[in-house]
C-alpha cells in the first residue's frame, strides 16, 4: 500500500482519537454527573433528575444574567473583531508604508498570555493610580476620567473593550492571509470591466474569502461562549456579578464544592456551543461549490 495514501488517514484517525478522549468523553461525563447531587460536602451520589437544570434557568437565580452577558460578549466581542480585523487586513494587504512592522504590531496582543493582559489592563484602568485617567487629567479632562473596572454601567463594556484589542489581530492575521491567496487575475479582470474599489471588494473579495469568514465567525462565537479567563483576570465576575458569565459561574460553583451545580452550567454550554457551532457551520458555507 502506498504510504503517502496512509499517512494522511493515520493522523486523522489519531486526531479524531485524541479529540474524542479529551474533549467529547470528559464532556460526556460531565453531562451525566449533572444529573447528580455531586458534591464536595457528600462521598454519596444520587441521581436527582433534572433538578440542577431547572435551577439553572429559574428566573429566580442569577444564571439568567450570567447567559445574557455570556450571549452579549459572545455578539458583540464577534462582531468587533471580525470587522476590524477585515478592516485592518484590507488596509495591510496593500502598498501600505512599513506593513510587516504594522502587521506584527496588530498580532502581538493576540500572542500575549491572558494573565499579562488582565493585570496589565487592571494596572492601567486603576481608577486612582492608572495611566489612563492619569494621562486624562493631565489634558485637563479629568470629566473623563472613569472607574472603568468598578463602575457596574462600565465593566462589562471595558472587558468587551480589552478582548477586542487582544483578539483582532488574531482575527486580521487569519483573513489577511485569505485576501493575499485570492489570484490577483480576478481583481485585474474586475479592472478591465470598470469596477471600482468598493465593487471588487463586494463582488472578488467577499465571496472568495467566504471560507475564512466562516472559520473566524466560528471560532469567535465558540471562544465568546466559553470565555473565563479574561473576564476573570479583569474583574473576577463583579462588581454585583455584573461581569460574570457561564464560566466563571462554574469555577466558582466549583471553588465551593457544588460540582453538581458546576457541570449542569458546564454541560449546557458543551451541548450549546455544539449545537451552535454546527449550525453556523451550514449556514456559512451553504452557497460553497465543491470542486
Amino acid at each position: 500500500m502506498n504510504k503517502a495514501k496512509v499517512y494522511p488517514w493515520y493522523f486523522a484517525a489519531v486526531s479524531v482519537l485524541l479529540y474524542t478522549a479529551l474533549s467529547v468523553i470528559p464532556g460526556i461525563i460531565g453531562i451525566g454527573y449533572s444529573f447528580t447531587d455531586w458534591s464536595a460536602y457528600s462521598k454519596e451520589l444520587h441521581f436527582v433528575g433534572l433538578k440542577n437544570f431547572i435551577k439553572v434557568f429559574s428566573a429566580s437565580d442569577d444564571y439568567l444574567r450570567y447567559i445574557s452577558n455570556t450571549l452579549t460578549f459572545t455578539v458583540v466581542t464577534t462582531v468587533f473583531k471580525t470587522g476590524l480585523g477585515l478592516l485592518l487586513a484590507m488596509i495591510l494587504s496593500k502598498g501600505v508604508f512599513g506593513k510587516n512592522f504594522h502587521r506584527a504590531t496588530m498580532y502581538l496582543p493576540s500572542v500575549l498570555p491572558i494573565l499579562v493582559t488582565g493585570l496589565t489592563f487592571t494596572s492601567i484602568l486603576n481608577p486612582k493610580y492608572g495611566f489612563l485617567n492619569n494621562t486624562l487629567r493631565s489634558l485637563g479632562l479629568d470629566f473623563l476620567a472613569k472607574k472603568w473596572l468598578v463602575d457596574p454601567k462600565l465593566a462589562f463594556g471595558t472587558v468587551m473593550t480589552v478582548d477586542i484589542w487582544r483578539g483582532t489581530g488574531y482575527i486580521m492575521t487569519m483573513l489577511l492571509v485569505g485576501i493575499l491567496a485570492i489570484p490577483k487575475v480576478y481583481y485585474e479582470a474586475a479592472s478591465i470591466d470598470g469596477a471600482n474599489a468598493w465593487q471588487k471588494f463586494k463582488y472578488v473579495t467577499l465571496p472568495m474569502l467566504r471560507q475564512t469568514l466562516a472559520v473566524t465567525i466560528v471560532l469567535n462565537v465558540l471562544y465568546g461562549l466559553k470565555v473565563f479567563d479574561i473576564v476573570y483576570t479583569l474583574t473576577n465576575g463583579g462588581p454585583g456579578h455584573r461581569t460574570e458569565v457561564m464560566y466563571t459561574a462554574v469555577f466558582k460553583m466549583m471553588s465551593k464544592g457544588l460540582y453538581a451545580e458546576g457541570t449542569t452550567i458546564s454541560s449546557v454550554m458543551f451541548i450549546f456551543m455544539v449545537i451552535v457551532g454546527y449550525f453556523m457551520v451550514k449556514i456559512l458555507t451553504r452557497n460553497e461549490v465543491v470542486e
